[in-house]
């Protein structure tokens, strides 16, 4: 057989697109396989970690919720009630409306005055604590200065002249004149070296406490005077309120702890009986109680 003779053969190639003679739909199907194995086991370890209650509690969440139990009337969500009288196909159900609006306990007013008289007990328990502790502090600085009066020869003889006692209004130390023994010049307010030497002595007192302080001038009445306070021991007795601020203030006490400086001349007499004694002439300095910091009441 010559060439000529030879059938023509022609090869057709079939390009198939799609990544395969199987396609990638198998990789779909492997997915959905994959996860609903996923959920079923995770259905079982649930099954086995729970415990009847919540199982119940599992199953009232995926049933279906109905108002009423008959199966007659409209066979909507209400089942042909209304929100009145209980029963289908009624004028309502009133327990839906109790559901919805419940009545407030009957002990609800007493639980507001139980929490109110609570907190009047805190608050006045705090006082107490903070009345008890500033008392204690004073009865320590009273006792400091006693002490420090005994220990120093140069005090000690000035002891008769200082009286510290605790009033309401707080620790008072007073700076009181004795016969013969002034603590200022006569008719100057200018304190001599007694008074300086003691004022520095209570400021080393008063440093030691954060309290504070009001300083108040007094004088004496005259002998044979009319009147317990001339014209001019009011500015006199201010006058020696001040020097002795400018002397405490001078040993370190803070200027911002002044409170009041006043003078009262004979109007309050330390021996009211006889006005004209030299006790009446004297220097009081208080150290203020303070009044505690409460929290407001946010219940009005």
């Amino acid at each position: 057989m010559s060439l000529a003779d030879r059938p023509i053969m022609i090869k057709k190639v079939k390009k198939v697109v799609g990544g395969g003679h199987h396609g990638g739909a198998w990789k779909v199907a492997y997915a959905d396989f994959v996860t609903a194995m996923m959920a079923f086991f995770l259905l079982m370890w649930l099954i086995n970690t729970t415990d009847p209650e919540q199982k119940r509690g599992i199953a009232e969440y995926f049933a279906p919720a109905s108002v009423s139990a008959t199966t007659s009337g409209s066979g909507g969500i209400l089942g042909g009630t209304s929100l009145g009288d209980d029963g289908s196909k009624s004028s309502g159900t009133n327990s839906v409306i109790s559901e919805l609006a419940p009545e407030a306990p009957q002990d609800a007013p007493q639980d507001v005055g139980q929490n109110s008289n609570l907190a009047a007990a805190s608050e006045e328990a705090l006082r107490e604590e903070i009345e008890r502790r500033e008392a204690a502090e004073f009865a320590s600085a009273a006792a400091s200065l006693r002490q420090a009066m005994q220990s120093m020869p140069e005090l000690a003889e000035l002891s008769k002249q200082l009286i510290v006692d605790q009033t309401p209004e707080g620790l008072r130390i007073q700076l009181v004149d004795q016969e013969g023994r002034s603590m200022f010049e006569a008719n100057s307010d200018r304190p001599n070296a007694r008074a300086q030497l003691l004022l520095r002595a209570i400021s080393r007192v008063i440093n030691q406490l954060p309290n504070r302080i009001s300083i108040t001038g007094h004088t004496s009445a005259q002998p044979g005077a009319n009147r317990a306070s001339g014209p001019n021991d009011w500015s006199l007795s201010s006058q020696r309120a001040n020097a002795a601020r400018l002397i405490l203030q001078g040993s370190g006490v803070d200027p911002d702890r002044v409170y009041s400086v006043a003078g009262k001349a004979g109007s309050d007499p330390l021996y009211p009986d006889d006005p004209t004694l030299a006790g009446n002439r004297r220097i009081a300095i208080v150290l203020l109680r303070e009044a505690p910091v409460l929290p407001t009441d946010t219940s009005l």
